[in-house]
């Protein structure tokens, strides 16, 4: 909340008609070091509370941010390792660089260790056998 230009005129004049011209100096001398005592008051009150309690606060946070230093460390670690772990299942089913090669490779079939033997042709049912009756 902030006081404008019109509102200390509006004060002023109230203060001129309440007090009258004589007493107005005396009481903006009372005020005026009022208002230096609030100031310098509030002023030692946050240095103390930034001394007795800001830097304790901050001297026994160092310890617990160096603890959780490694602990940020691995889960940022765990993080990436859990990105590839994913782009590695999204991929499963994709054809891509690597699985590209390793299905050419299955694709072809293997040659024989020796060219001049030849596959065995399948057997023939043998006619010896009995029909089944269904």
């Amino acid at each position: 909340m902030k006081i404008g230009v019109m509102e200390l005129i509006v004060i002023f004049i109230v203060a001129l008609v309440v007090l009258g011209p004589d007493k107005l100096p005396e009481y903006a001398r009372k005020l005026g070091s009022a208002l230096g005592e609030f100031r310098k008051a509030t002023t030692t009150l946050t240095s103390d509370i930034k001394e007795g309690v800001v830097a304790p606060l901050e001297e026994a946070q160092e310890p617990l941010r160096q603890a959780v230093e490694p602990l940020d460390d691995l889960r940022n670690e765990v993080k990436g390792e859990w990105k590839e772990v994913e782009t590695s299942l999204n991929d499963l089913g994709r054809p891509g660089k690597a699985s590209k090669a390793a299905s050419a490779a299955a694709r072809q079939e293997p040659a024989p260790a020796d060219p001049s033997a030849q596959p065995e042709p399948p057997a023939a049912p043998a006619e010896d056998a009995p029909a089944q009756n269904p």
